[in-house]
């Protein structure tokens, strides 16, 4: 209940933020949204020179990417902070304040700020899906299992960017780290068969980006995967008990710094 009061506090607190400066918040959404449809707009390129990708057709892959774009996005705005605690909270000796708190260091840290410029890429991700809706048959089990697959696919985004984060304690600085690892998610907006081995194990068993789109998708509009549902929870529940892990022996790790 403590943890939800703050949370509430949070939010109240960047919307009076994001009222102050809307032009930066608007800019911010335009951005994202101008990059994604220049995405798209390369898909459209190479679907005017082949019908298929190795037999997935344009609406397909419209699909795939306008569901990757969901939980990518809601990771995005919810816990985007973690990108500046990599970056700077832990060399600058800004990390000391929030152990002085009775409260989660992780907690304060994720959900102290916002990207409401996120909205951008969620929009996306729902005009795509929309535009691709007729190629799945869909049913009330199926409806019900996509809204399920939401929270499961994000939290395999936020495991990432924990662990990644994580690392800072140790090097003082993780954001370029971060940053590899973070853009191994674009192999997920297209069919993992149009990779090599290696490529589908790193993003199936390593980074498991592929269970953010591909396989979801897969199920969603060819029925593939029967089993994707009960392998993404374990996947995610495990992706994220690691993350605390590495988290906690960062913390028991950690020695302030800064000037």
């Amino acid at each position: 209940m403590q943890y939800i009061k703050l949370y509430k506090i949070f939010v109240r607190q960047y919307f009076k933020q994001l009222l102050e400066y809307k032009l930066d918040f608007i800019i911010g959404i335009l951005g994202i949204f101008v990059t994604q449809c220049l995405n798209i707009v390369f898909l459209w390129v190479i679907f005017s020179k082949i019908p298929s990708l190795y037999g997935w057709n344009l609406d397909e892959l419209i699909f795939i990417y306008g569901f990757s774009l969901i939980p990518k996005g809601l990771d995005h705005l919810l816990t985007d902070n973690l990108w500046i605690f990599a970056k700077k909270t832990v060399v600058s000796g800004q990390f000391d304040k929030y152990l002085l708190r009775p409260i989660s260091p992780l907690f304060q840290i994720t959900f102290e700020t916002f990207q409401f410029d996120a909205v951008g890429e969620i929009l996306i991700g729902v005009l795509l899906l929309i535009k691709s809706f007729n190629i799945v048959y869909w049913t009330p089990q199926k409806a019900i299992l996509f809204i399920l697959t939401i929270p499961f696919t994000t939290l395999i985004y936020t495991s990432l960017k924990i662990m990644t984060a994580s690392i800072s304690f140790w090097t003082k600085k993780s954001g370029s780290v971060m940053y590899i690892f973070y853009m191994i998610n674009n192999f997920a907006k297209y069919p993992v068969n149009i990779y090599n081995f290696v490529i589908r194990f790193v993003i199936t068993f390593i980074i498991p980006f592929a269970f953010t789109a591909f396989y979801p998708a897969s199920f969603f509009i060819r029925g593939e995967n029967n089993t994707f549902f009960y392998s993404l929870i374990m996947i995610s529940i495990l992706f994220f008990l690691l993350s605390l892990f590495i988290w906690k022996k960062g913390i028991s790790s950690y020695e302030s710094s800064g000037s």
